[in-house]
């Protein structure tokens, strides 16, 4: 029985970024080396792009670049087989390869062959499908190559069992969203007991736009057991042993980090989402305003958890509307939490806009239009401090408010980032009292008043909007599983709140394609899963 030491290379890359992804691959080879002998380290799909690159993959000087990448991987001849991710041009097609440098070589490149294109992949826009099996030779060990997608459908694997392999390695850049770990390591056990060989599955991790990759590489057995975890969202460089008795693989037992559960993984997403979007844009920090209201409490958690104090600043800007309670709450917050904090009253702005306004508006009763004026002052301050301070905006606007518009245009979704953008209002109350376990930081009447956006006397959300567990619900049939009007009633649903809701959602697709990026957790988030007309005549009972 001989042995196979594998590293895990999960790491963070910066999409565009070859020269920087490659010294990257190059500082894990050469670390792993310096701690010990290893056989193969396993990167991640398109390491040296970073993922997804979209449309740089059509960029002219792709090619030369990647192979540029590739001969300075193979001019290392580092003593050690690195599998890795590369788009590369063969044939005049370009192919989403995963390859293996040993020995100064390209020894073996296999193309992916099952290319997704759904939700937020649409991989057949750039890339042609493979249709090889790519087995090698690893120390004896014949193994066989796969990328991502391929391991969630059964021919990639049959080909390579046919083909005569022992053994799986799966490059993967798989994205997040609620439930995703248990469902790929079900998935990767089925394909590895129809295979009858283990499956080495290194994932990124990082945030890259809305979408946020969670790691939680695995190896699972030939019986479909996992034998060895990694912690999810966290980079890092993870050791596994592989055994080999010149007829199967078998994995030992090794460490098994810990599934976290639903709501501490939504809310470790969003911290990363953050993290990544705000460094990688080179921001010196961020700026949100401060409403006492539980939203914006924990966007500035979130904020705080993934920068650090010091790079974030909350801004109260009460109105007459304000209560007592918000301002002392927002104050209160910024405290525990230790950011810079102000406040700066929007009253003056507001009363020069009205005077500017009067003969405008003479004749016309009050109603919406001084309510999002309130929200829009707000906005202009915090994107002039953005301005000064080289600070990024962060809006505060939850799933819920964005589906039905419960919004301002360049008021409240006047930003860069939102946090809360796929974040549904009751799941902002599960973070919030999740985050609090870790260190009370949210006051607790932040978490149980009843919400309200305090543009008009006593005002309430429910005074607009049904109760949040109905509108979320009536949300997550319409938005994330297409159930149509009629569908949701028959669930239960009382029919007017229904289709008040679903015309909510359909009318303001126009505010949506206005609103910043924000991460993604759910199956079906607003932006690149669901991507709906502004202008359309499609009608609510069809």
């Amino acid at each position: 029985m001989s042995q196979l030491q594998f590293i895990l290379a999960q790491i963070n890359t910066l999409v565009g970024d070859i020269p920087g992804n490659t010294a990257k691959v190059l500082s894990v080879a050469r670390e792993a080396l310096a701690n010990g002998a290893v056989d193969a380290i396993v990167f991640p799909e398109l390491t040296l792009t970073g993922y997804p690159p979209e449309d740089l993959l059509l960029r002219p000087s792709l090619t030369l670049r990647i192979e540029r990448a590739l001969q300075e991987l193979i001019d290392a001849e580092l003593p050690v087989a690195l599998v890795i991710g590369y788009p590369r041009v063969k044939n005049g097609h370009l192919y989403n390869m995963a390859g293996v440098i040993a020995g100064g070589k390209l020894i073996a490149e296999y193309a992916k062959q099952c290319l997704p294109n759904y939700q937020v992949f649409d991989e057949k826009r750039y890339f042609a499908a493979g249709d090889q099996a790519c087995v090698f030779d690893l120390k004896g060990v014949p193994t066989a190559l796969s990328v991502c997608e391929d391991i969630w459908f059964a021919q990639p694997m049959a080909q390579a069992s046919a083909a005569g392999a022992k053994l799986m390695l799966n490059l993967n850049a798989s994205p997040y969203h609620q439930g995703k770990q248990q469902t790929r390591e079900a998935t990767i056990a089925q394909r590895a007991r129809e295979g009858q060989m283990p499956v080495v599955y290194t994932n990124l991790v990082g945030g890259q736009d809305e979408l946020v990759f969670d790691g939680g590489s695995v190896v699972i057995d030939n019986q479909g057991i996992t034998q060895f975890r990694a912690p999810s969202f966290a980079e890092g460089q993870f050791s596994v042993v592989v055994a080999w008795d010149q007829q199967q693989v078998s994995i030992p037992p090794q460490p098994l980090a810990a599934l976290l559960d639903n709501t501490a993984a939504v809310y470790q997403a969003l911290v990363v989402g953050m993290r990544d979007y705000v460094n990688k844009n080179r921001f010196k920090g961020v700026v949100l305003g401060l409403s006492g209201g539980i939203d914006s409490a924990l966007t500035l958690a979130i904020a705080v958890d993934a920068l650090g104090a010091d790079r974030v600043e909350a801004v109260m800007m009460p109105f007459r509307y304000t209560s007592d309670l918000s301002k002392n709450d927002a104050a209160d917050e910024a405290a525990r939490l230790g950011v810079r904090y102000s406040s700066i009253s929007i009253e003056p702005m507001y009363e020069a806009f009205m005077t500017a306004l009067s003969d405008e508006f003479a004749g016309t009763k009050r109603d919406t239009t001084e309510e999002n004026l309130q929200a829009r002052c707000r906005g202009v301050l915090l994107m002039a401090i953005s301005n000064k301070k080289g600070y990024l905006v962060l809006t505060t606007g939850n799933k819920s408010e964005m589906a039905v518009g419960y919004s301002t245009l360049y008021g409240d979704m006047a930003g860069g980032f939102d946090a809360l953008k796929d974040v549904p209002k009751t799941l902002v109350f599960a973070l919030s009292r999740y985050r609090n376990t870790l260190g009370e930081v949210i006051p607790e009447s932040v978490i149980t008043r009843p919400p309200s956006a305090e543009l008009a006397p006593d005002q309430k959300d429910e005074d607009s909007l049904p109760p949040y567990d109905t509108l979320d619900r009536i949300l997550e049939l319409y938005v994330e599983q297409d159930y149509s009007a009629e569908a949701i009633i028959n669930e239960g649903f009382n029919r007017d709140q229904v289709e008040r809701v679903v015309r909510l959602v359909d009318v303001n697709e126009y505010k949506r394609r206005q609103a910043p990026i924000g991460v993604r957790i759910s199956q079906r988030g607003f932006g690149r899963d669901r991507r709906y007309p502004i202008t359309s005549g499609w009608k609510l009972g069809d």
